[in-house]
C-alpha cells in the first residue's frame, strides 16, 4: 500500500500540467472539466477510490 500512495504522490504533479483543449471552451467553467477526457479520467477515479473507501467503512462497521 506504501508503494502504491508514494507512486500516486510521485505522479500527482503531472495532473496539474496544462492539456490541448485549453482555450477551446472557457478553462474554469463546470462544462469544461466534464468535457475533457484529462480531466473526466481524474474525477472518476476520485469517485471509484471514494465509493470504495466508502463501501469498505459500512462493511467494517456492520460486523
Amino acid at each position: 500500500m506504501k508503494k502504491i500512495i508514494g507512486a500516486l504522490a510521485f505522479i500527482l504533479p503531472a495532473t496539474t500540467w496544462a492539456h490541448p483543449g485549453h482555450g477551446e471552451t472557457d478553462g474554469y467553467s463546470i462544462i469544461h472539466y466534464f468535457s475533457e477526457p484529462q480531466h473526466a479520467i481524474i474525477t472518476l477515479g476520485v469517485m471509484t477510490i471514494a465509493v470504495i473507501y466508502i463501501l469498505r467503512e459500512r462493511k467494517r462497521n456492520r460486523a
